[in-house]
């Protein structure tokens, strides 16, 4: 039995980057030998261990056979036999095909050391177009790292997409890849690679639609990144996207990919107030009380707050823009709701004063920063 360290932690170690997680491969074991010396198997589709100790995953050196479309399409088979290179020949890109050995040494089947150090993603085989979460992967990675996709990968993906392969993924794994996609440093890449190779048509056509305006689509994609540079939250970086969308194509991507219920919100926010946040200099106090009730900033003040970072990234000059609502909402969230509803006989007449209340501090603190 031989153990090996894999995928990414030894791309990252390469990179010089940290290393949150460790995977290994056993090669020449059973499962009743991992079980014997201690190991807990948690694997349905195939054998995999957690180590006694560490709880780092072990899983047995295994080759893969496609069965159908789609990511559960496949037929796994493991046994001492399988070597480790069998095993890395089964992986999507070369930069994630390393292992490394117990004492350190690189085995590097498919150059994908050259590859890192030229900073290309390629794929490891053909067998890469069986599974068509890997169009996703890439994507995610060219945002990671900012590598160049090698021109017969990205031949590769067209097929897979102009194929109907892309059609197969399931909601889940898109959002679970966008999600991780939107966090990265430059998020937009992975929409720009999806474009290139035609995927970003079968799996979010209302993006897709962005690209009628080149420049709404281009302005998009900028406010994503800003968003991102200034370390913004999963929800506010779907939702400085989702801004550019109409409401009703943000429903339906939210709906069809099972968006979470924290993203789908904000980001219809954005896209039905964006443009009232942007003109918020000119909003009169009446249209600040109606911005400030559409999100419950009551209640949620952090929504708000993250409401205006979707709606403003990359806007320039989006300091005073802030500044003002802020000071809006600062003044109106001070009115006393509960000693006013003392005073009120019936629901009704409890909001109506609270609203009130609220539009006059509104009204006040807007005069006051207009004075400064």
């Amino acid at each position: 039995m031989k153990i090996y360290c894999v995928g990414g932690a030894v791309r990252d170690e390469l990179l010089g980057l940290p290393v949150k997680d460790r995977d290994y491969v056993v090669v020449g074991a059973t499962p009743e030998e991992m079980v014997k010396l201690g190991f807990k198997p948690v694997g349905r589709d195939f054998p995999v261990f957690l180590h006694p100790e560490t709880r780092e995953e072990y899983a047995l050196a295994r080759t893969e056979r496609k069965t159908a479309r789609g990511y559960h399409g496949f037929e796994f088979r493991t046994a001492p036999d399988v070597t480790l290179e069998q095993d890395l020949a089964r992986r999507d890109l070369t930069i994630n095909a390393i292992a490394r050995e117990a004492d350190g040494g690189i085995i590097d089947p498919f150059n994908g050391a050259a590859d890192l150090k030229a900073g290309v993603l390629r794929h490891v085989s053909p067998a890469f177009a069986e599974d068509p979460v890997r169009i996703l992967r890439v994507a995610r990675f060219a945002a990671r790292f900012g590598f160049r996709i090698a021109p017969e990968t990205l031949a590769l993906m067209r097929t897979m997409a102009e194929s109907g392969e892309a059609d197969a993924l399931v909601a889940e794994r898109v959002w679970q890849e966008l999600a991780r996609g939107l966090m990265e440093a430059r998020p937009s890449s992975v929409f720009d690679v999806l474009r290139e190779c035609g995927a970003l048509a079968r799996v979010m056509p209302e993006v897709d639609a962005l690209w009628e305006d080149a420049d709404a689509a281009r302005a998009a994609l900028r406010a994503l990144d800003a968003a991102a540079q200034a370390g913004a939250t999963l929800q506010t970086r779907f939702a400085a996207l989702a801004r550019a969308l109409d409401p009703l194509a943000v429903e339906s991507l939210a709906g069809r990919l099972r968006v979470p219920a924290e993203c789908r919100d904000l980001a219809l926010l954005a896209a039905r107030h964006s443009h009232a946040i942007e003109d918020a200099e000119e909003l009169s106090a009446e249209e600040v009380l109606e911005l400030l009730d559409a999100p419950d900033a009551w209640r949620r003040p952090e929504r708000f707050s993250e409401l205006v970072a979707a709606a403003l990234a990359g806007e320039a000059g989006n300091t005073a823009v802030r500044a003002r609502l802020e000071r809006a909402r600062a003044a109106a969230a001070a009115v006393n709701a509960g000693e006013i509803a003392k005073a009120s006989s019936t629901p009704a007449a409890i909001r109506d004063r609270v609203a009130q209340a609220r539009l006059a501090a509104i009204r006040r603190a807007l005069s006051e920063g207009a004075s400064d």
